[in-house]
């Protein structure tokens, strides 16, 4: 299992799958797992497949990873898609981020088919997760059996995600008044803005998530003004908003309108915290294995679904988005052993 685990990754690392550009990815996955004689369902560049007969005495848990990738950086030294193993690593584009979350959680899922496992098992390969696109996970949510719980194979170094930050980008423009710089007229956009950026800078929110830490602030993006002489009307900026479980995005837009003088337009509220309690029987199974929770500050497919969920999968987060990006071979073994420990009963 292990090996074919390995093959099949090699394998999709050759195959360009940036996101929204997945289609030969998911060609080659489908292919292989209707040649292992699962039963494919397909939506766009969403793949999954489920247990049958299904019982419907029994929950039924989600296994997600993603076919998508990021853009190679330009600081590669191994081509990104040609899969290169040195001692333990498995260098290429997508190996790690999620690459052997998605080999690894379809290995167990086809390992637990001939087992008596607690709940019924779907497993679901989506599309767009980097960007967070509508037709990734969200274009399969309607069409899935009714889902109790979810796994998502994230880089996570085997240990549970129980918490997942959200996040909204709030698009703001500062309006003033234009006029000669010369003849101190007109009202300086800019110097508003600088107003609200320094609430945005200073403010704290009074709920601190135990797991996620403070709901955070940042503003990325700014600019202003056409030339020296003229006071600038408009001042535009933008906010990052990294969200803790205990906010909702649409409350934390309200509250910033109130407190804030610019002009400000979310471009979503679909991205939010997430999370699970430490005392479901998934994160118990989790603590007896001898793992740790701990709650993540990156987002991912999590923030769209409508279910309690973690995140847990071979790999390191921190090599994700990298040039030289790899997961360990051993990761991938022991990350299909400790799914199918984990949800075998």
């Amino acid at each position: 299992m292990v090996s074919e685990a390995v093959g099949l990754l090699k394998e999709l690392i050759t195959i360009p799958s940036i996101s929204r550009e997945e289609a030969k990815a998911a060609d080659k996955l489908e292919a292989f797992m209707i040649e292992k004689g699962l039963t494919t369902h397909r939506e766009g560049n969403n793949i999954w497949s489920m247990h049958e007969p299904f019982d419907n005495n029994k929950p039924t848990l989600l296994l997600n990873a993603h076919i998508d990738t990021v853009k190679p950086a330009s600081s590669w030294q191994h081509d990104p898609f040609t899969p290169a193993i040195e001692d333990d690593k498995l260098f290429g584009l997508g190996s790690n981020d999620c690459g052997g979350g998605l080999v690894s959680l379809l290995q167990a899922f086809r390992i637990l088919k001939d087992l008596n496992s607690p709940y019924n098992l779907v497993y679901l390969a989506s599309a767009e997760e980097e960007v967070s696109g509508k037709d990734g996970i969200s274009r399969v949510i309607p069409l899935l059996p009714k889902i109790d719980v979810a796994i998502v194979g994230e880089p996570t170094s085997m240990q549970p995600a129980i918490a997942e930050k959200g996040l909204m980008v709030i698009d703001a423009v500062a309006h003033g008044k234009s006029g000669h710089a010369a003849r101190n007229e007109g009202l300086n956009a800019i110097y508003i803005a600088i107003d609200d950026i320094e609430w945005i800078r200073n403010h704290k929110f009074r709920n601190k998530s135990p797991l996620l830490g403070d709901t955070k602030m940042t503003v990325t993006v700014a600019h202003a003004g056409t030339q020296h002489n003229v006071i600038p009307d408009t001042c535009e900026f933008t906010i990052d908003v990294r969200t803790n479980e205990r906010y909702r995005n649409e409350f934390l837009f309200a509250y910033l309108q109130k407190h804030l003088k610019s002009e400000l337009k979310a471009r979503s509220f679909r991205l939010s915290s997430s999370s699970i309690p430490i005392d479901h029987p998934l994160v118990q199974k989790c603590l007896e294995m001898g793992m740790k929770p701990f709650g993540s500050p990156t987002l991912s497919d999590q923030a769209l679904m409508p279910w309690p969920s973690m995140k847990l999968g071979p790999g390191n987060s921190s090599r994700s988005h990298t040039a030289e990006e790899y997961i360990c071979l051993s990761e991938i073994s022991d990350a299909i052993y400790k799914y199918v420990e984990i949800l075998r009963g």
